[in-house]
């Protein structure tokens, strides 16, 4: 992965060490003194820790965030006349795709009972204007047979 032989030797850095220098002690400034009214001095408080040292300070009230405004809670029969308005929509919906149901199932029975009268209609006026010597149930008549026995009946 690496070559054998290099061609140049590589280069020497020449390393440089720092040592901190340590800086001499700042002269304690005072503080600013800010004249403050007697009446609104705060509390100083001291603490003393487990270790015998002696924590003096002031003590901070928390601040305390103005409460959020209270939520009005919803009332049941606002969350019921909510829901029983989706149901009747959900209703109105069903509704809907039941009368177009029963229209076209209307419409469909109504063809059919069309194309069965249509049908039969023909049928009966095959059967009425087709010739009736085809078939032996018609009645024939022979008129000089009957003009005969008209003859003999009256005569």
């Amino acid at each position: 992965m690496y070559p054998d032989h290099t061609p140049h030797v590589p280069a020497q850095r020449a390393v440089e060490v720092h040592q901190p220098t340590p800086l001499p002690p700042a002269a304690p400034v005072p503080a600013p003194l800010v004249p403050v009214q007697p009446g609104t001095v705060p509390a100083v408080a001291s603490i003393v820790l487990p270790d015998g040292r002696v924590v003096t300070g002031y003590a901070i009230n928390p601040v305390h965030p103005d409460p959020a405004p209270a939520k009005p809670a919803v009332s049941r029969t606002a969350v019921n006349v909510a829901l029983g308005g989706v149901g009747f929509l959900a209703v109105c919906g069903g509704l809907i795709l039941l009368t177009s149901f029963i229209a076209a199932l209307t419409a469909f029975i109504t063809q059919l009972i069309t194309l069965a009268a249509v049908i039969f209609g023909g049928w009966i006026a095959v059967q009425i204007f087709s010739a009736g010597g085809h078939r032996g149930g018609g009645t024939t008549v022979n008129i000089r047979k009957a003009v005969i026995k008209r003859n003999r009946f009256h005569g």
